[in-house]
């Protein structure tokens, strides 16, 4: 398919409700990202807001998730997709039961518990209430969260920003974490598992050989876990 110019979060939410999946970095597969199509003056502009910016609206606008979901890199996932996309990366486990199995570890266990109670949370509650931070704190909480999006048991539900005395937002966008559950609803799950997470990959490839016809079968695979 033909990319389009990604010069608003409008056409950023637009391109990943057509595809399903839109990496924000360059990948494996050239041409597959926001980077690559978006003007380079809406990178670091003191005047004109682009893809750092866009982020929460293109969230709101579309419904779908963000998080680090391609390679330990952030992209996007629509809301058409997310069910599918997390039913493969779980591999059919909710969260309780893969720390039951011994398939996760207590940082990441400390993690999502304080998430479910604190519900969608900056990322600085969300490690002080998880524990990490300060002196005597856990360490790696990068680490955790990055491999917890990966599972999708943590998405980005939002950007926030610091505002000035005027009203006008400055700085870096604060992620707002959430599990999916809490963005979607208490049925995700079931949605997510309706169907075996082997058919939830065969889906979401022939997705991406539609819209990707020239990509690599392997680079598709790599990409999706």
């Amino acid at each position: 398919m033909s990319f389009p110019l990604l010069d608003s979060p409008e056409a950023i939410a637009a391109l990943v409700d057509e595809i399903g999946f839109l990496p924000f970095f360059r990948c494996r597969i050239p041409g597959f990202s926001i980077e690559e199509h978006c003007p380079w003056e809406r990178w670091f502009s003191d005047t004109l807001d682009g893809p750092w910016e866009w982020k929460g609206p293109v969230l709101r606008l579309g419904g779908g998730a963000y998080g680090k979901f391609f390679q330990n890199k952030a992209g996007f996932v629509s809301r058409e997709w997310i069910y599918d996309f997390a039913n493969l990366r779980r591999d059919g486990y909710d969260f309780d039961a893969r720390y039951e199995d011994g398939l996760a570890g207590r940082r990441d266990l400390l993690v999502v518990q304080a998430l479910e109670k604190l519900g969608p949370s900056l990322s600085r509650a969300l490690k002080r209430e998880a524990g990490f931070g300060g002196g005597d704190g856990l360490k790696g909480f990068d680490t955790v969260i990055t491999r917890l999006q990966m599972q999708t048991y943590v998405i980005t539900a939002d950007f926030e920003y610091s505002t000035d005395r005027a009203g006008r937002t400055y700085g870096w966008g604060v992620c707002r974490y959430a599990t999916p559950e809490q963005r979607y609803g208490a049925d995700f799950g079931d949605r997510a598992y309706g169907r075996e997470p082997e058919e939830s990959r065969a889906r979401i490839l022939e997705q991406l050989r539609r819209c990707l016809p020239d990509a690599p079968e392997s680079e598709l695979r790599l990409l999706i876990g």
